[in-house]
């Protein structure tokens, strides 16, 4: 199932953080650069399956350029394509990826303490829907 767009994030679906991330990337990313798909979705999970990404995997993802990201890296390579200021967060790859992670790790492991779960992916609007590929 090859997906014929520029840059798709996947994302839990039902983490409240997630949501809202996915949010706050859609409205700095005025020319819809990114797609994007939970993956507890048929789509998200026909996408880790041909890219092979981990099962059990504690990260959001980018697919950019045939390639798979996660963590830090994947966080960083999307602000960079934001309007605004995101773009300079592309500086903290200058930080040691195992320093970056350690810290993504800790939000990651506490995402569901700190900011909740839903019990479903929550359903973008009819102008947002277009982004999303399920």
């Amino acid at each position: 199932m090859t997906v014929d767009y520029k840059a798709i994030i996947l994302f839990d679906g039902v983490c409240n953080f997630c949501n809202r991330s996915v949010q706050f990337i859609i409205e700095r990313d005025e020319k819809a650069y990114f797609h994007f798909a939970s993956l507890q979705s048929e789509v998200g999970q026909k996408l880790v399956a041909e890219f092979g990404i981990p099962k059990n995997i504690n990260s959001l993802v980018l697919l950019e350029n045939e390639r798979y990201f996660t963590k830090s890296s994947a966080a960083l390579r999307i602000c960079s394509h934001l309007d605004g200021f995101w773009s300079l967060f592309k500086l903290f790859t200058l930080v040691p990826i195992s320093l970056r992670d350690f810290f993504y790790d800790i939000i990651a492991k506490n995402r569901y303490k700190w900011f909740g779960k839903s019990d479903a992916c929550k359903l973008p609007s009819p102008e947002m829907r277009k982004r999303f590929l399920e």
